[in-house]
């Protein structure tokens, strides 16, 4: 009889120790918070200790989590790298160390849903949930950033809404409908934050339940594929949509370096026909035309020829 492998070892003994591996994930966790990370990041990282821990790894033996990682064949290249960083981290925590197996995520174009897709998952929340979802719309924001909006960042008299940032990146401050203002200004005031009392990975439960039922009831299994981070690139592609104004995306998301803004001039196809044209005899008109969203087409005589989309 074949001697069982390192992996179903740590199985077995995983239903023995389930108490024990689920205080190691609270302390994590908490360590996670005291070193100041983001509450996305601890989000993240707790649900991938889990899954590590549910598909056979033991986290105090590196190598049956090597193991679970290399036979996790659902998971993409990026997704094992994101694996193998979070139990790095996770060792510094623990005081352990191991020799890291090597994955290189391969560059995927994000997936982009229609408008009304998302207003299917916006309508099918509670008012907490779809008010998150709709600030996530309309700004493109990070779930993070969304999340820790105070009341004071709301300006209801100029219906904009200022955003903190995370990740390093920029402050901006973002023009909102004023639908969306008064579904924020109607929600509870508890706390200085606007979505105070619950956490952040309490509303990411809840929306995964809600778009399940959604997608179930109408038969369209992309909904599953839309997370907090989805609406984030939907509005990039529209806001480049529009304008074709890449440094206007790259200030709304606040990125700090435009590589990470580029890939939004490629998501979508939209095969417009209809364009508004303008004409620019010289380098000022060019510059406000440029300012306004309108696009070099060609030189006539002595005019430069401008267009962009109705």
């Amino acid at each position: 009889m074949a001697e069982p492998t390192r992996q179903e070892q740590a199985q077995r003994e995983s239903t023995k120790q389930p108490l024990e591996t689920k205080g190691k994930t609270i302390q994590y966790v908490l360590w996670l918070q005291k070193q100041g990370y983001a509450e996305t990041t601890i989000l993240g990282r707790a649900k991938l200790i889990k899954q590590l821990t549910s598909r056979g790894g033991d986290l105090n033996d590196p190598e049956t989590v090597k193991e679970t990682i290399a036979k996790a064949e659902s998971w993409s290249q990026g997704r094992k790298e994101l694996a193998v960083e979070c139990y790095s981290n996770y060792l510094v925590f623990a005081g352990g160390t191991w020799d890291p197996p090597r994955y290189k995520r391969v560059e995927r174009i994000p997936f982009i849903p229609t408008e009304n897709e998302l207003d299917q998952l916006i309508a099918g929340c509670g008012q907490k949930t779809g008010t998150f979802l709709q600030l996530l719309k309309e700004t493109g924001a990070r779930s993070g950033e969304a999340w820790k909006l105070q009341w004071t960042d709301i300006d209801p008299n100029n219906n904009t809404i200022s955003i903190e940032p995370e990740k390093h990146s920029n402050p901006r401050l973002c023009k909102v409908s004023r639908r969306l203002i008064e579904r924020l200004t109607e929600l509870p005031n508890k706390s200085i934050n606007v979505f105070g009392g619950t956490q952040l990975r309490t509303t990411a439960r809840t929306f995964e339940a809600t778009r399940k039922r959604i997608s179930y009831k109408t038969k369209n299994p992309r909904l599953l594929k839309i997370t907090f981070h989805t609406f984030r690139h939907w509005k990039a592609t529209m806001e480049y949509h529009k304008t074709k104004d890449i440094l206007h995306v790259m200030r709304l998301l606040g990125h700090k370096n435009i590589k990470n803004t580029l890939i939004y001039t490629q998501l979508v196809d939209f095969n417009d026909e209809d364009y508004v044209s303008k004409v620019a005899w010289t380098i000022d008109e060019a510059c406000k035309l440029v300012e306004s969203g309108f696009q070099h087409v060609c030189d006539f005589e002595n005019a430069r020829i401008f267009r962009k989309p109705k």
